[in-house]
């Protein structure tokens, strides 16, 4: 098992489903109105607000909630407080972690994320500090039901990208992120609406993961991801299947 973030990932959820989803459509809210803000408020113009858009439509926000968060981006307010942040270090097992945040303060934020560091056997790094362990991407991810793998690679061929990878977890699809914009309006006219499409980080190296450490890396990621201002947590870890089947049984 390879990790980071969505990207052939398993997401370790606890319980509390109904809260879980209140802060995933959080988020998603976050993510819209700050794309609406830096860009136009229109997703055919603006390549970014339309991925968040999709995202958001995938997990199921309803459409008066994605409005509302594009407005907010045009009548100032809260949108105005909202800035990225990102965050490098390491984490158990010396895993290449990046931590990119939405927030309205940095101080919080921070805090919180060092928190969730160095009690977790963590170290917070430089920016830059980590970085260097992965490549920049656009990624579009379809469920298998869109096609077949054959299927899907010739629509990500067709359409400009520059790798297809097809799995049990569903046809990641990956393209510069120039490119994000045209090859996922590409894949849509062939294959449909992915479940999402953004940049994302893709690891050049992998870190493998003993036995041992899975369970204190999973729960730092957990606690990394429950974090409001947290939008998205990425990391090179690889697990071998004997051992994620081992913890599960």
């Amino acid at each position: 098992m390879a990790g980071h973030s969505q990207f052939k990932n398993i997401m370790h959820r606890k319980g509390g489903q109904d809260a879980k989803r209140a802060q995933l459509f959080t988020k998603l809210a976050r993510e819209i109105t700050v794309s609406a803000k830096l860009g136009s408020p229109d997703p055919n113009a603006n390549p970014r607000l339309r991925a968040a858009i999709l995202a958001a439509r995938a997990q199921s926000l309803p459409k008066d909630n994605i409005q509302r968060a594009i407005d907010k981006a045009t009548s100032g307010g809260d949108a105005a407080n909202l800035e990225e942040l990102r965050y490098e270090g390491y984490g158990p097992g010396n895993v290449a972690v990046i931590v990119e945040c939405l927030t309205d303060n940095r101080n919080r934020t921070a805090s919180e994320v060092r928190t969730a560091f160095s009690k977790n056997g963590g170290t917070m790094g430089e920016s830059g500090s980590v970085a260097f362990n992965f490549e920049r991407v656009g990624l579009i991810h379809y469920p298998l039901k869109a096609g077949e793998a054959d299927a899907v690679l010739d629509a990500g061929i067709e359409a400009g990208a520059d790798d297809v990878q097809s799995s049990e977890d569903g046809h990641d699809i990956t393209c510069r992120p120039d490119d994000l914009n045209a090859v996922s309006k590409a894949l849509e006219a062939a294959l449909g609406d992915p479940e999402f499409a953004r940049l994302d980080w893709k690891p050049l190296v992998q870190v493998p993961v003993d036995a041992d450490t899975v369970p204190t890396l999973m729960k730092f990621l957990d606690i990394l991801d429950d974090c409001d201002d947290v939008q998205r947590v990425a990391a090179n870890y690889e697990i071998d299947d004997a051992i994620m089947e081992k913890l599960g049984a």
